[in-house]
């Protein structure tokens, strides 16, 4: 735990992105030095016992052979947990207010957008058709969310806030007011038929890797529709494409995909069934989470004590 040895941020950024990163949390650290991983030599590698990631590659990682733990600036470890298995330090993933607020509005963005029926009214302006669709209140469309942690609570109260009925589910049981809860397999049965839309949110774990296929969709609300704000892997895209083409689903937005940047021969792009964003529902901000990592980074100065870490085989 010696402030004198430089902490190296480590990751696949571009310049830019990572001079943006190492700048924000010199800011927020002013008696550390960081440092990118090209800026440091043998002897501060060979002695640093913390590192900040950002997706690093997991060779840099196997640089620092007295690493006690990383402190991720995504709230997003996958990558990170499949490129370390086998590794002994531990990991934090980034936990930040900022992040929470700003994937709730883009739920609420999103959930609107299906809600006031805008993939419909697009297909008609490209049509030249001028009709009015039935209105819907907010209270007659039921969310419901597929894994509730941190930025599934947040939003879920925005949606409350707008009138929307809101459901959960999670792998063990949680009471969170105003929210109809289901959890295990059984509960998330359960709640499928009610929900208009389900919104995803759940890490990516061996166990959620393909959650939404053909038999997950079967136990859906026909007519409803999909955001998938997790991550890629979740879906699986052939079976969300049978389930569009046939009409049993309405829409999907999707803001992760199993490649991305999504390449552009994806029949993704195109379907109009489908909404296509590129990975924005919650960017990080870098001088918000540099102010999380400090804060983390000087108590653990101060009194050896880490934050929160990953649970490696759960994955979160």
């Amino acid at each position: 735990m010696n402030p004198a040895v430089p902490i190296p941020f480590i990751s696949q950024l571009d310049q830019d992105e990572e001079r943006t990163w190492i700048e924000a949390l010199a800011a927020a650290m002013p008696n550390e030095k960081i440092a990118g991983l090209g800026g440091l030599g043998d002897a501060d590698l060979a002695s640093t016992d913390l590192a900040i990631v950002a997706n690093p590659r997991p060779a840099d990682i196997r640089r620092l052979p007295r690493l006690v733990w990383v402190h991720s600036v995504w709230a997003g470890v996958e990558k990170l947990l499949a490129g370390s298995d086998g590794a002994d330090f531990e990991i934090v993933r980034l936990v930040d207010p900022e992040l929470s607020r700003t994937m709730a509005e883009a739920v609420l963005a999103w959930t609107l957008y299906l809600h006031r029926d805008m993939p419909a009214y697009a297909r008609q302006q490209k049509q030249r058709i001028w009709r009015q669709r039935p209105y819907s209140m907010p209270g007659q469309r039921t969310v419901g969310f597929v894994g509730f942690g941190e930025l599934a609570r947040a939003s879920a109260e925005l949606l409350t806030a707008h009138g929307f009925p809101v459901m959960e589910w999670s792998r063990s049981k949680k009471l969170t007011p105003g929210v109809e809860t289901f959890e295990g397999r059984d509960g998330l049965s359960a709640m499928l038929p009610k929900a208009d839309i389900a919104i995803c949110l759940v890490p990516l774990t061996e166990d959620t890797r393909g959650l939404i296929d053909s038999g997950f969709i079967a136990k859906m609300r026909k007519g409803a529709s999909l955001i998938n704000f997790a991550r890629g892997p979740v879906v699986v895209t052939e079976d969300l494409l049978a389930a569009l083409d046939r009409g049993y689903l309405a829409h999907a937005v999707l803001d992760v995909f199993d490649q991305e940047p999504l390449p552009a021969e994806s029949p993704l792009w195109t379907h109009p069934g489908i909404t296509v964003l590129p990975h924005i529902s919650a960017a990080t901000n870098p001088v918000t989470a540099a102010r999380i990592v400090a804060q983390n980074i000087e108590r653990y100065r101060k009194t050896g004590q880490l934050p929160r870490v990953v649970d490696r085989a759960r994955g979160y």
